[in-house]
Order: C-alpha cells, then sequence, then structure tokens
C-alpha cells in the first residue's frame, strides 16, 4: 500500500497546467483507469475494516493536481464512482475474493501510477 501511496503522490508531477489540459495528454486513457481503480480500493478498503476515506482524498489530490477541464473532471469522476459501484453492487460484505480484488486492484493502480511517472514524469 505505501507504495502504491507514494506512487500516486508523484503523479502530482505530472501535471499540467490549466490552460494545457484543452489538449489531450498521452496519459488520459490511464488517468481514468486509475480514477476507476482508486474507486474501486475506496470501497473494498472500507468494506474490509480499514474505515478511512484515504484514497476518496487521493483521488481529490489528483483531480486539483491534474486540474482538468470540466468535462476531464466529470469523467474522471465518473470512472471513480463507476469503479466503486462496480464492488458495491457485488460485496456486502468482506470476503477472501474482495480481499483479492483489493489486492489486485491495489498493484494494479501502483503498475499504473509507476508507468505514469516513469513514462511522463520530468
Amino acid at each position: 500500500m505505501r507504495r502504491t501511496i507514494l506512487a500516486l503522490a508523484a503523479i502530482s508531477s505530472l501535471a499540467a497546467p490549466l490552460s494545457a489540459r484543452a489538449i489531450e495528454t498521452p496519459y488520459d486513457k490511464q488517468l481514468l483507469r486509475l480514477a476507476e481503480v482508486l474507486g474501486s480500493v475506496h470501497f473494498l478498503s472500507n468494506l474490509c475494516g480499514e474505515k478511512s476515506d484515504v484514497w476518496r482524498e487521493r483521488m481529490l489530490s489528483l483531480l486539483q493536481a491534474e486540474g482538468p477541464e470540466a468535462d476531464h473532471r466529470s469523467n474522471m469522476i465518473s470512472r471513480f464512482n463507476h469503479g466503486y459501484r462496480s464492488f458495491e453492487a457485488i460485496y456486502r460484505r468482506c470476503t477472501p475474493s474482495a480481499r483479492h480484488a483489493y489486492r489486485r486492484y491495489m498493484d494494479e493502480g501502483a503498475e499504473i501510477a509507476d508507468e505514469m511517472v516513469l513514462r511522463y514524469g520530468n
């Protein structure tokens, strides 16, 4: 989890100025997937006992760092909510399957964040 948090924090260095967001960045698809992963992890972590808003707060930090235009911001929020609701529709309690999904999504989020920083970071 610490690797994921550090990788997500490093993404803020990729943030384009608000005026530059009108042009699609090469990492927009990854950013949208990351938003969905954050929503999934937010639901699963709370389901399995981590009563925290850390992943929602990371999403808010990502939105602030990116400074996306209204449409892109709306898409990012929609993807976060989709990730959250997808697991909310399936799980009512923490199961071994939910724990496995949590670990898998944590790994995926870390991979996306690491790749974005390595490929597009300074």
